[in-house]
């Protein structure tokens, strides 16, 4: 870590690691501060021995609040370059750093989630919300539309109608909706939410590193390729993970279910 920072937490659990936005009398709304903290944060995460799975989230009762309109928006107006600073920290943390990151990302969502906020749950490889969690495009309100990629994370996120529905009218939606319109994976009430969160984690946490890496990199990539296109990346994937795998996941998977007979695929877990 290169700093002490004043808007973020970082917080290890036994190999899962808590990177919550803290800026939670502001429902957590992202200033260029907060912007240059994540992405220095996730930077050096993604290097560290001690995370092997990285659960987004923010202190308080909200997620994200999206954009602080005074700090990023107004007092930047005036200084281009501290707003180009701001805009190239705020998109590389929310979509580059993270969805590059080399380990199991979850976005825990639980509370008001708006505008730019939706671009980093949409980075992480898994989302839970609560039940009772607020999300919303309300920069049509605000005379703006869904800026930096949020029009295109929405657009690759949901169906079209979905897309088109709640970008246009600016209407919120809670974290039940959110999960039947796929926006996240499911919801839980916000009693549940942190112990669900981090049970994913756990299960994640027994996974081969290599095998996971590999893995949320080849989903990612194939979306959008042709058949022969995916045939072809994903072959060479297998091949490269076999190559880099210094846990030997393949020959343990076999050998737990061809000798031993310790792993029986669909009634029973892996063990790396």
């Amino acid at each position: 870590m290169s700093a002490t920072y004043e808007n973020i937490v970082v917080e290890k659990d036994d190999g899962v690691t808590w990177l919550s936005l803290n800026r939670p009398e502001k429902r957590n709304a992202m200033s260029p501060q907060l912007h240059y903290e994540m992405d220095d944060a996730l930077r050096w995460l993604a290097h560290d021995k001690d995370t092997r799975v990285l659960i987004l989230t923010g202190k308080g009762q909200a997620f994200c609040a999206g954009q602080d309109l005074k700090l990023y928006f107004r007092e930047t107006q005036n200084n281009p370059e501290e707003r180009a600073r701001a805009q190239q920290a705020s998109n590389s943390w929310r979509w580059h750093r993270i969805v590059n990151f080399p380990k199991p990302t979850i976005a825990m969502v639980n509370g008001p989630c708006f505008g730019g906020a939706f671009t980093a749950v949409c980075a992480c490889d898994i989302a839970l919300a609560a039940d009772e969690a607020t999300f919303g495009l309300s920069e049509v309100n605000w005379g703006v539309i869904p800026g930096g990629i949020v029009s295109w994370n929405i657009a690759e996120m949901l169906s079209h109608r979905d897309a088109m529905f709640y970008a246009m009218t600016g209407l919120p939606f809670d974290g039940r909706k959110a999960a039947e319109i796929k926006l996240v994976n499911y919801s839980v009430p916000l009693a549940d939410l942190r112990e669900e969160t981090l049970k994913i984690a756990r299960i994640l946490q027994e996974k081969n590193p290599f095998t996971l890496r590999y893995t949320k990199e080849a989903v990612r990539h194939v979306r959008g390729m042709s058949h022969d296109q995916a045939y072809n990346f994903l072959a060479a994937k297998l091949q490269a993970l076999q190559h880099v795998d210094k846990e030997g996941g393949m020959q343990k998977g076999m050998s737990q279910f061809l000798d031993d007979k310790s792993y029986k695929p669909g009634f029973g877990a892996f063990k790396p």
